[in-house]
């Protein structure tokens, strides 16, 4: 699998987190420190207009005195150490209209136009009471004239609280490097115990994807933990197993098809030779053959076809078994009525073997199923065990109860299956040892397989267990719902 392309560092979703989050600390800090500006300037603003007035009157008559001892050259510098440090601005504006600044900047542009206004009149700037003063009240703003000798020579103003700008550019560096320091030290802390541990984890689940991928099959991902990516990782995992098992059962299933294919190819082939060697013989002018011999010989072909059409039937039967086709008609089925039949087709085989075959049990019990399949399993197994059990032995039917199920075995005392064998009695065309190898002409090699497609269609199951020389037995269990006894 060729490597992955180096991806942008754009693209990366580490990044685009760790950027997202930066910039989302950033704009928190802004905001935090806009309402930090706002409330400064809102504290300093909220001043009581009394008061205000009172102090724009205090800073009026300080301004006059200065005038009259210094005259106005020196009113910048006097505001300057008097109140520079005060939060609230002050401005001294003329009769002419000129303006003393001081360090706040230049005072509201409407209040120096209005005032101006009033000086081209030739008015006094402020309208004057019975001592020769006057306070002209704004919204958070206070004017007072300055009155020298009696006579109004300009106008104090003060502001309630300092300018935005003015409070922006006090707090503003120490507010911006704060933030600075913020960013980067929050940023670098989420980056190493918060970003960089999440892409390392995705890395790793990434780079074991690709092994996967390339064929490492052991190949899992990290899932420890509870948090999201680590229940990816676990989902991963469980896939990554589901895929391994589906590979290794698909390869199992691709081993027992070329061997099914096989052992097709040999059982189909071993009485087609036999057929047509004998076919060929019977026809051939050179080969003289008394009636005797040319009887046999089409006796054998007869035999062999015979065996080739039930290897075939039974394949075709137990394709449609596995496959779940062909219908069943599901009914209480009587036990003991199988077992006659079954006892019916056999006896005068097992007379002619010398082997006793014999029913026991309760056989009124009835068994829900399929009459004519579940009569072809014990026929199966009745064939299979008396092809195996010497003269002198014995085969026996039997049937019991166990808890919800109904057990039919069919028991015999041949010479038995030894254990390395017995997991594989039910495989197709299965060859167990020497006491259980087929005769010529007695069976497909299918018997036990359809059995067991047969009891798994009933929702049963099947199982064999041998002592060698001594008996093997072979044990159908059936649920046993609603069924109770025959005559009930």
């Amino acid at each position: 699998m060729p490597p992955m392309a180096e991806r942008a560092w754009y693209r990366s979703l580490y990044w685009r987190i760790a950027i997202g989050f930066v910039v989302f600390l950033g704009g928190t800090l802004v905001i935090q420190a806009s309402l930090f500006l706002w409330i400064v300037v809102r504290g300093e603003r909220d001043v009581p207009a009394r008061s205000l007035d009172g102090f724009a009157s205090l800073v009026a008559a300080d301004v006059a005195a200065e005038l009259d001892s210094n005259g106005i050259a020196n009113i910048e510098q006097h505001l300057a150490e008097r109140y520079g440090s005060l939060p609230r601005p002050i401005w001294v504006v003329m009769n002419d209209g000129s303006v003393i600044s001081g360090r706040w900047g230049p005072p509201p542009l409407g209040l120096v136009r209005r005032l101006r206004l009033r000086s081209q009149m030739g008015g006094t700037l402020l309208p004057q009471g019975a001592d020769g003063t006057g306070v002209l009240r704004l919204r958070r703003i206070a004017a007072a004239s300055i009155v020298v000798r009696g006579r109004p020579v300009g106008v104090v103003v003060v502001q309630a609280g300092r300018p935005s700008e003015l409070v922006a550019r006090e707090f503003g560096p120490m507010l911006l490097l704060i933030a600075l320091g913020l960013v980067i030290g929050v940023g670098a802390l989420a980056s190493l115990l918060i970003f960089r541990p999440a892409s390392r984890r995705l890395q790793e689940l990434s780079d074991t994807a690709r092994r996967l991928g390339a064929g490492d099959t052991a190949a899992r991902a990290p899932d420890t933990g509870g948090d999201e990516i680590a229940g990816v990782a676990r989902a991963f995992n469980q896939m990554a197993g589901d895929l391994v098992q589906r590979a290794e059962a698909l390869q199992t299933s691709y081993r027992v098809r070329r061997q099914l294919l096989a052992d097709v190819s040999h059982e189909l082939m071993t009485p087609l030779t036999a057929i047509l060697g004998y076919i060929e013989t019977l026809d051939m002018p050179s080969v003289a053959l008394d009636e005797r011999s040319r009887s046999r010989y089409l006796g054998i072909v007869r035999e062999e076809s015979l065996r080739l059409e039930r290897l075939i039937g039974d394949l075709l039967d137990l394709a449609r078994l596995e496959a779940g086709g062909g219908a069943f008609t599901i009914e209480d089925v009587s036990v003991g009525l199988i077992f006659a039949r079954v006892l019916a087709r056999h006896e005068h085989a097992a007379r002619e073997s010398g082997v006793h075959l014999d029913a026991r049990g309760d056989q009124a019990i009835l068994v829900r199923g399929d009459r004519l399949r579940l009569e072809q399993a014990l026929q199966n197994l009745a064939a299979n065990a008396l092809r195996h059990t010497p003269g002198g032995g014995q085969v026996i039917l039997d049937v019991a109860r166990r808890d919800d199920a109904v057990v039919l075995s069919v028991k015999d005392s041949g010479a038995g299956i030894r254990p390395e064998h017995l997991p594989y009695v039910f495989d197709r065309f299965y060859k167990a040892d020497e006491s259980r190898t087929e005769e010529p002409g007695a069976g497909s090699g299918l018997g036990l397989s359809i059995v067991k497609a047969i009891v798994e269609r009933h929702g049963g199951r099947i199982s064999v267990r041998s002592s060698p020389a001594v008996e093997t037995v072979f044990e159908i269990v059936l649920p046993n719902e609603d069924a109770g006894l025959a005559g009930d």
